[in-house]
């Protein structure tokens, strides 16, 4: 079983979105592990997106990520990481397509209602900036041998 970070961003919460976006993953057989409502604050702002701190855009991209609360969780499932970032579509809602996420509910580059781990380096990196390890939730849904036949696991 593979893990992925997946953030639910202001957009999400101040549209009303999460738990329609939630249940499509749930839907999907992926099991949440862990999840905690917080607001980020600009020192985990940069952390988070260290990557992108020094470009002419990070100031707008801290700005959005800090204006609302955001949810935190962690999913499991077989290609997870892969799964979760089809399921959204591509950055832009614009050039998203119907059915994914982002094609069904986000107009916007920026505002595209959830953020997910790209690769396992940065899920592993990203859930620790967030959960501590006591935090993940290992567990076996008794509905979990209806998803996956057993040579599949």
């Amino acid at each position: 079983m593979e893990r992925t970070f997946v953030m639910f961003k202001p957009d999400c919460l101040e549209r009303g979105l999460l738990g329609r976006i939630l249940s499509r993953f749930e839907e999907k057989g992926l099991r949440l592990v862990a999840m905690k409502m917080l607001r980020v604050t600009p020192s985990l702002a940069r952390q988070h997106y260290a990557e992108h701190a020094s470009k002419p855009f990070y100031p707008s991209l801290e700005e959005f990520i800090t204006a609302s609360p955001v949810v935190a969780t962690v999913l499991e499932g077989p290609e997870v990481i892969r799964v979760v970032r089809e399921m959204l579509g591509a950055t832009s809602g614009l050039k998203a397509l119907a059915g994914t996420i982002r094609g069904d509910y986000s107009s916007s580059r920026q505002m595209n209602l959830v953020h997910a781990s790209d690769s396992p380096e940065s899920a592993t990196r990203e859930i620790d900036i967030y959960f501590l390890p006591a935090e993940l939730l290992a567990w076996d849904p008794s509905l979990a041998c209806w998803f996956q036949a057993p040579s599949e696991v």
